[in-house]
């Protein structure tokens, strides 16, 4: 290790059982990397065996600054004079009834290295019961933007650069049991590099009342997190209101509060197929348009169909008559080409690319399928983040004609793209309910995309030597390349009508094509931990995975 950064501990401390504290205290004096303070403020515990086993720590390690407060001030207040002590370069935040992995101080130290850019820090985590025993391992994704604001998903370990958290006034009043949530939304906002280090370094207690024991431990926490988001959306520009997610407390979604309502122009190519749906016999493009227009609650849009010959005469009737406008298409077929002509016809700012086979759900539709009646706001939930000038490329829910799950994100593993949580039922919530809140992906289906015109020419649109499979892909690909975010959002649901019985037909040219242009992303996607099994990218922990490590049978 050529760079060795001094870090403070910090450690409020109120009431912890013996066990809890014992753990805490000799999780961080057992630390592999020597070079830190522990910070540790006594809040003025009533237990008896707290201030003694504090005192009796101080006087074993120098390293331990010990302060008692004279009265108790809460979480807060004791973070607080837990900072004014440090004089570490970071800060890294240790429950009082939690414990660190021997190697955790000494692998964020390795991850730092020679940066000098390094703001924050973060690893994966996973829990411990009061025996001790390791359950339930959060692998977390690389920084994800979208992701936080709705999830405090960085949470332990979390490392701050002690200059910035200083600058930032430390943790805010007002916002107990959720401090940590509001000081890391402030800290990001400002932070010159954010680092993910993908090893369990830290074991969160679980215990009763605890908020990793139980969704309900400590309700005023989530109306205080609920205020922190509100205050960041509000600071970092996005048009939206903070809402709970339904069922799941300390979740969270963004209601759109747009404040103008620019021309969506909605690309569809198609090649006039019917095909059953429902048990009869449809147009499916004509279908698509149709639930567009019926279900949509944003008014400013255009539909733009890209038509080949083939297309019927009755089929640009009834798509005209539904206020599509038509361009035709006399080429071989290539969705890449049809997608860039579409675009040059469009004549709004944003451009919501569509397959001809999806149709719009309803909100709520999952309570009352099948009924079908009643609208969407789904065209302003994808332009409360297309909006934002960080953002490449959003992309909505899918479902197959039976419901099961068909897109919420792609991922990359050995080389090669794939859905996650392909042919799923429609509610599976996912690892750590990641179906159910925004989330940054490398890359988002094609079938129901959102991006802006400005976002869309910078990158020279869909690229033709990909006319069938992966074209979405390379597009969010030169996205991410070009600085921007990818966004999937499960508040946009449309039924995607592909056939969920078969592998779709890959050119071995294209996928040669795609490997040999992003080679790096494809073995390397930021957002898909490198600890999860091999195979299909479902967020499976290994069988053999014990506290933070792999440990093969």
């Amino acid at each position: 290790m050529s760079r060795s950064p001094k870090f403070s501990i910090i450690t409020p401390v109120y009431n912890p059982s013996p066990h809890d504290l014992h753990v805490m205290l000799e999780t961080a004096r057992a630390q592999r990397f020597a070079d830190f303070e522990h910070c540790i403020v006594d809040d003025k515990s009533t237990a008896d065996h707290v201030a003694p086993t504090l005192r009796a720590a101080a006087a074993a390690d120098s390293r331990i600054l010990l302060h008692t407060r004279s009265e108790q001030g809460g979480i807060v207040a004791a973070t607080n004079d837990a900072l004014e002590m440090a004089r570490g370069e970071f800060v890294a935040f240790l429950d009082h009834d939690d414990a660190l992995h021997p190697d955790a101080l000494w692998a964020v130290a390795e991850a730092i290295g020679e940066r000098d850019d390094l703001d924050y820090v973060y690893t994966d985590e996973d829990k411990i019961d009061m025996q001790d025993k390791h359950f339930d391992p959060f692998l977390k994704p690389d920084w994800s933007p979208e992701r936080f604001r709705t999830q405090m998903y960085t949470c332990h370990l979390s490392v701050a650069r002690r200059t910035l958290v200083a600058e930032l006034g430390g943790v805010r009043p007002g916002f107990d049991g959720a401090q940590d949530w509001d000081l890391v939304l402030r800290l990001t906002e400002r932070a010159r590099g954010i680092l993910h280090v993908p090893r369990i370094l830290y074991h969160w207690r679980a215990t009763v009342g605890s908020a990793a024991a139980s969704q309900d431990a400590k309700p005023w926490a989530y109306d205080a997190a609920r205020r922190a988001i509100a205050e960041h959306v509000h600071r970092v520009g996005l048009e939206a209101e903070v809402e709970d997610l339904p069922g799941w407390a300390g979740y969270y979604r963004l209601r759109p509060a747009l404040r103008d309502r620019p021309l969506v122009s909605i690309v569809i190519p198609t090649g006039g197929f019917r095909r059953e749906v429902y048990g009869l016999e449809v147009d499916l493009v004509v279908h698509t348009v149709q639930s567009i227009t019926d279900r949509s609650t944003y008014d400013n849009f255009e539909i733009v169909v890209v038509a080949d010959d083939r297309v019927s005469e009755q089929t640009r009737t009834q798509l005209s008559e539904l206020g599509a406008r038509m361009v035709p298409f006399s080429r071989p077929f290539s969705f890449s080409e049809k997608i860039n002509v579409g675009a040059l016809h469009a004549r709004g700012d944003y451009l919501l690319l569509l397959n001809d086979d999806v149709e719009v759900l309803p909100e709520g539709w999952r309570r009352s399928w099948p009924r079908r009646d009643g609208r969407s706001s789904w065209i302003e939930s994808m332009l409360l983040y297309a909006k934002h000038p960080d953002i490449g490329v959003v992309g909505g829910k899918l479902y197959f004609g039976d419901t099961r799950l068909q897109h919420v994100g792609l991922a990359c593993r050995a080389g090669a793209p794939g859905h996650i949580y392909r042919a799923f039922p429609h509610d599976w919530d996912g690892y750590f309910n990641n179906t159910l809140i925004p989330a940054n992906y490398l890359a988002v289906t094609g079938a129901c995309a959102m991006t802006r015109r400005d976002a869309f020419d910078a990158v020279g649109g869909f690229c033709r030597p990909l006319p069938i499979n992966f074209n979405d892909v390379d597009f969010c690909f030169k996205l991410y390349r070009a600085g921007y975010r990818n966004v999937f959002t499960p508040d946009a649901e449309l039924l995607h009508f592909e056939s969920s019985s078969r592998v779709p037909d890959v050119l071995p040219s294209e996928l040669l094509f795609l490997q040999q242009r992003w080679e790096s992303l494809l073995h390397c996607d930021p957002y898909y931990n490198p600890q999860f099994a091999p195979g299909n990218p479902d967020f499976v922990v290994p069988p053999y995975f014990r506290t933070g490590e792999f440990v093969r049978p």
